[in-house]
């Protein structure tokens, strides 16, 4: 009843829109131009136009909808544009609300309302966070000397975030006694934290509170605690500070102030607990510092470990007197290097490069080193002992799965915690020792009801891209659902950006899928470093159409060997992934059956030529720098709003944060303005902003009803029983 009352609400709404006389202080107004198949009924808002221009390298560029971009968020017109599109998607939405629940109810079926994660020992405690029934956040305990002994709650995110709509907690840093954890609240999605420290003990928060922080590390004497925060005018971290619990933050030193708009600033420290270590990062260079963190009087300062030389990055932790040294120079797959405290200028090789294995990340302990070598997209650790020149690879059941080294506090142990998965097989947790080569099973996140993994079938094939290049893809089905000839629904996915891989892991959401016959695939296009840092070049700057072309590629190939067909495809990206969905939009809408962006990365140009708003110039090392005419001409071949067409367009959902950092709201709404505007075809486009950030909302069950909104649209879109 509710349903059928709210449809009419809308039908009302957008009735007496149509029919009124919009005021000449509205930027826009609801016509109802266009019939839409899933309810003919319900006419979509279209944006007014105010025609602008700007001109660069000559090219006059032209936008109607400048006018949606308002980073004060202040402006009501675009607020009331906005809630439009929301009224309009959640018309549509309302339609398949039911099958929505359904795959929600699946989903927490399969989980479960009560979980307690791994713990993970450190020193005397143990540590863990666990889910209590009908609670959307995690509450972090810990166990002193055994894990059967009484619990103590660190932190129940649940009683913190009452009263707030939007909650997340970003770093939990401990200090090294214990006794105190550093913490940091966002309560609007913008990505701005407020610090707060709570006594664990005494169960009360110090006063010490500060805004807005980014990043937190503590000295050594538990009372010194580093933080970086943004300037006024970037949300990148720019600023390093040092404070004293219990004096006034607004007195806190300045350690360091990063000029250079393309870089950001972090804290951290080596795993041996000796120093602390302030880094900055761009792109393609970075610098680092680094301190004892035993020793922090006032006014103490930093020391260069090596100074930034453009196209050089490096990261450094110790062993003793000796350092060792991850870096690019000359290797663009990563060596690891070492150097001694007393010399450390003198560089000399302890890994050296390799061509076809990428060093993703090493971890060093007393008396081992884990470097985490990606082969052909997976990792494959490499344990080396340090005192006994001896050196193994851990091994894996499976050829393609997921691994994810963990937390694992300890300077001096023999063990190493991580978690594994696949396609196939849930994730569970180890701890490793490094010496015996024993692994020991401490969780893993079941399957709650019926699933048997042998039901389910997964496969790397391998599509060839325009120029050649061979392009692999994960994907997997149920076995007795699967039927080679082209009639599976299937959903491909990709991110192939800023050199980050998608791991071909398992989702317990994903099941609502797979039993529904479809198959699940993951387009490993160039952009990400699956196959190392080369792989990551030939998907960025002027090689960026690599990126969307490798991924049409994928969906031609999985069409072709009747995997599925242009009608029974979906194709899915969030923020850079989203991007691509943009692209294929413009360039190939009629290999798909239906697109869902998550807060897409559309308008790249209009938000690169701004050079002042915040990591603008971050984004330059990435997709380049538009005051450069060759960028700015590739730039405006591909960008997923200007080359918007009068075309038909297939079935789309994409989603935006009003308050996210990342992806301005404005994006996705300028581009869904636009297509509206210039498609030619009667299929469903929506738009829909939640008021919270880049991530959306918060808690897991607002996270589980995205996932289950977005599966039902799929569904629904592509007519699948």
């Amino acid at each position: 009843m509710k349903r059928v009352i709210f449809i009419i609400f809308v039908i009302l709404f957008f009735g007496y829109c149509a029919s009124q006389k919009i005021p000449s202080s509205s930027h826009y107004d609801v016509t109802g131009q266009k019939e839409y198949s899933v309810s003919p009924q319900i006419m979509p808002p279209v944006a007014r136009k105010i025609p602008t221009s700007i001109t660069l390298h000559g090219v006059e560029l032209k936008d109607d909808y400048a006018w949606m971009i308002d980073d004060t968020r202040s402006d009501s017109t675009v607020i009331e544009y906005i809630e439009a599109e929301n009224l309009y998607a959640e018309a549509i939405l309302s339609e398949m609300s039911d099958l929505k629940d359904t795959i929600f109810n699946e989903i927490i079926s399969r989980i479960g309302e009560e979980e307690v994660n791994a713990p993970t020992r450190w020193g005397d405690y143990y540590y863990y966070s666990r889910r209590e029934h009908g609670k959307p956040y995690l509450i972090y305990c810990r166990k002193f000397s055994s894990f059967s002994a009484p619990e103590e709650i660190v932190l129940d995110v649940n009683a913190l975030a009452e009263g707030h709509e939007f909650f997340s907690i970003s770093k939990r840093e401990y200090s090294p006694d214990q006794r105190l954890l550093a913490y940091t609240v966002d309560t609007t999605g913008d990505e701005r934290y407020t610090l707060y420290i709570k006594d664990i003990k005494a169960d009360t928060l110090l006063a010490d509170e500060i805004y807005p922080v980014n990043d937190v590390e503590w000295a050594n004497d538990n009372k010194t605690i580093f933080y970086v925060t943004p300037n006024e005018k970037n949300l990148k971290s720019k600023l390093a500070y040092r404070h004293i619990l219990g004096t006034d933050p607004a007195l806190d030193e300045l350690i360091y102030k990063e000029e250079d708009n393309a870089f950001y600033v972090w804290f951290g420290r080596t795993r041996s607990n000796d120093y602390i270590v302030l880094g900055t990062n761009s792109k393609t260079t970075s610098e680092v510092r680094y301190i004892d963190a035993n020793d922090q009087p006032a006014g103490g300062e930093f020391s260069m470990f090596k100074p930034r030389k453009q196209g050089v990055k490096y990261y450094m932790t110790n062993n003793n007197d000796t350092w060792f040294i991850r870096t690019n120079d000359s290797a663009p797959n990563y060596k690891i290097m070492t150097a001694k405290s007393n010399n450390i200028q003198k560089w000399e090789t302890f890994i050296p490069h390799n061509d076809s294995i990428y060093i993703d990340g090493f971890d060093v302990f007393d008396e081992y080193i884990v470097v985490y070598e990606q082969h052909s997209g997976v990792i494959k650790p490499h344990i080396f002992l340090l005192e006994e020149d001896k050196d193994y690879y851990m091994t894996f059941p499976e050829k393609v799965y997921a691994f994810y080294d963990r937390w694992t506090p300890d300077f001096i142990t023999d063990t190493l915690y991580f978690s594994y998965s696949s396609l196939t097989t849930p994730s569970s947790v180890y701890a490793y020792n490094m010496r015996s080569q024993e692994r020991k099973l401490l969780k893993r996140y079941e399957v709650i009801g019926v699933f048997d993994p042998d039901e389910y079938q997964s496969e790397q094939v391998y599509a060839t891209s325009h120029d050649g290049v061979i392009v692999p893809i994960s994907l997997v089905y149920k076995k007795d659902m699967f039927k080679k000839d082209g009639t599976n629904p299937l959903y491909l996915h990709a991110y192939g950006a800023y050199g980050n891989s998608r791991t071909a892991g398992f989702s317990r959401s994903r099941i609502s899928l797979l039993d529904r016959g479809f198959v699940y695939a993951i387009a490993h296009v160039r952009g990400g470093r699956e196959k190392g840092e080369q792989w990551y070049e030939q998907g960025k700057l002027l090689n960026k159409k690599n990126t969307f072309l490798d991924y049409i590629a994928c969906a031609e190939f999985l069409i072709q060997n009747e995997y599925t067909s242009p009608e029974k495809l979906a194709a899915f990206g969030a923020s850079a992934g989203g991007m691509i969905m943009g692209v294929i939009a413009n360039w190939c809408p009629d290999l798909f059956g239906v697109i869902v962006a998550d807060v897409p990365s559309m308008d790249k140009l209009t938000v690169l030529i701004d050079s002042t708003a915040s990591g603008t110039k971050y984004h330059y090392d990435e997709l380049g720098n538009p005051y450069e005419k060759e960028y700015f001409d590739y730039l405006l071949s591909w960008d997923t709003y200007r080359n918007i067409k009068e075309q038909a367009y297939p079935n789309m959902m994409l989603t935006a944060g009003y308050h996210d950092s990342r992806v301005r709201y404005w994006q996705p709404l300028r581009w869904v303005a636009k297509v509206r505007d210039m498609k030619t075809d009667d299929n469903v486009l929506i738009l829909k902003t939640n008021m919270a950030g880049h991530y959306g909302g918060s808690g897991r069950y607002a996270q589980y009803e995205d996932i289950a909104e977005r599966y039902a649209f799929i569904i629904r879109m592509l007519g699948v029983e």
